[in-house]
């Protein structure tokens, strides 16, 4: 019982990461700023964006609350916004293309790993929402060893996102010429979907929050 406690933070949290961060539509973001380089160079950006990713979302996990407690946000509130926030990313990853949207502007230095691939690329508004949205859940169960449990699979999750977002960014060439762009929007298309399911479990939980506290 308590295994199985944990791994639906393990496991929901793996889940709405990999979602959330959506590593397949990094792929022409990363190559188009990458262009110029060598693979090695290549590799050491995509290693670094995704350590960088995760450093910002351990931190938006374990401060998450402290940020809140000093706006005088509550967590029902942060999950409403959160949750409205990541919707609409799922909604207009399900309905725009990402192949029409503007491209982005590319870096006038080499260095790209923290602006623009780790933030705002991988670590964007939508994941920091997702991150602090499951630090509230954890700030409220009932023992500190409940906490520091969920908290640890949580960071593993983040973990496992990171790896599989640099999975994705390292073979970014092989799998951009194997999906092509009928495949890359169809996966987009579904993680939208996902996404937006995702955004309304935390409206609904934000709800239930309000009206328990009221």
């Amino acid at each position: 019982m308590f295994a199985s406690f944990y791994l639906q933070y393990l496991f929901g949290g793996l889940v709405s990461l990999i979602v959330i961060t959506n590593p397949l539509s990094k792929i022409p973001l990363f190559i188009s700023l990458t262009r110029s380089m060598s693979d090695a160079q290549r590799a050491e950006q995509a290693r670094m964006a995704c350590i960088y990713a995760a450093a910002i979302m351990v931190v938006s996990l374990v401060a998450g609350n402290l940020i809140l407690e000093f706006f005088g946000i509550s967590y029902g509130a942060l999950r409403i916004a959160g949750g409205f926030v990541v919707a609409v990313i799922g909604y207009r990853m399900l309905f725009l293309s990402q192949e029409s949207s503007p491209s982005h502007r590319l870096a006038a230095e080499e260095d790209c790993a923290f602006f623009p691939i780790a933030m705002p690329g991988i670590s964007g508004p939508g994941t920091i929402a997702v991150v602090i949205g499951l630090s509230t859940e954890i700030a409220e169960l009932p023992s500190w060893s409940a906490k520091a449990g969920a908290m640890f699979m949580t960071m593993l999750a983040i973990a496992g996102t990171s790896i599989g977002v640099w999975m994705m960014l390292k073979s970014s060439d092989v799998i951009a010429d194997r999906l092509g762009r009928a495949g890359r929007e169809v996966l987009s298309r579904l993680m939208g979907f996902l996404l937006i399911c995702v955004g309304v479990q935390f409206i609904g939980s934000g709800v239930r929050t309000f009206m328990a506290g009221s």
